[in-house]
């Protein structure tokens, strides 16, 4: 809060949900379950700082899609869907429901996710 970066929520503690995704040197990291050491000199990236060409796709077409409804889980889901096509530009539908599988949304979102994260995909590409 210091900080002011309070989009990264706390969400079960345990590594299960996803809420508390921030990417580390680029890699998608549970940050609820990451010792500050285990941080030390490495990049750290919260979704206020997600604002990279891959990361401005995947924002807009949360929006496209009306994504968010509570909106507790959406940081992890985005900096996780960041990290999907970071590594995996054109992903298939079986491999974003495998690659977004730790996201816990009690909304239920699911299916506009996945959608999301195709739009960006097809975004990117054009």
């Amino acid at each position: 809060h210091e900080l002011e970066l309070t989009g990264t929520k706390f969400g079960c503690g345990v590594a299960y949900c996803g809420a508390c995704t921030v990417h580390v040197d680029g890699y998608p990291t549970r940050s609820c379950q990451t010792f500050v050491e285990d941080a030390v000199d490495s990049e750290i990236t919260t979704i206020e700082g997600a604002t990279d060409k891959i990361a401005k796709a995947v924002q807009a077409a949360w929006q496209e899609k009306d994504v968010v409804q509570c909106g507790w889980c959406q940081s992890g889901q985005i900096m996780s869907a960041i990290g999907l096509l970071t590594e995996n530009p054109n992903p298939t539908d079986e491999e974003i429901k495998d690659y977004m599988y730790g996201n816990a949304c009690r909304c239920v979102t699911y299916v506009r996710i996945n959608e999301a994260i195709k739009l960006a995909s097809e975004k990117l590409e054009a």
